[in-house]
């Protein structure tokens, strides 16, 4: 698995990528920023100006069933959010 899980193909997320050129990736916990820099700059082709990184650690969760209290926890993940340099942009659509 590489250091960019997943990019946050959200509506907040996507305003912000039209407005300020930023970008928002679930990452590997363990990459550090210049590590993410890298990523993005290899695997879209663009400039990145600024890494911003959040860690979100995973809260206890319960439900009441048929059999019982279930308890579990929510699973913890680190977000980046990358602004871009310049005019660049990604576009996460053009595969489809």
């Amino acid at each position: 698995m590489g250091i960019l899980v997943k990019p946050i193909v959200t509506e907040k997320m996507t305003a912000q990528g039209d407005k300020l050129s930023r970008y928002g990736f679930i990452v590997d916990s363990s990459a550090n920023k210049i590590e993410i820099r890298k990523a993005v700059e290899e695997r879209y082709g663009v400039t990145v100006k600024e890494v911003n990184t959040v860690n979100y650690h995973g809260k206890a969760k319960s439900r009441y069933t048929k059999a019982g209290l279930l308890s579990g926890r929510a699973n913890k993940y680190k977000k980046a959010y990358v602004t871009l340099a310049g005019e660049d942009k990604i576009d996460f659509y053009s595969n489809i």
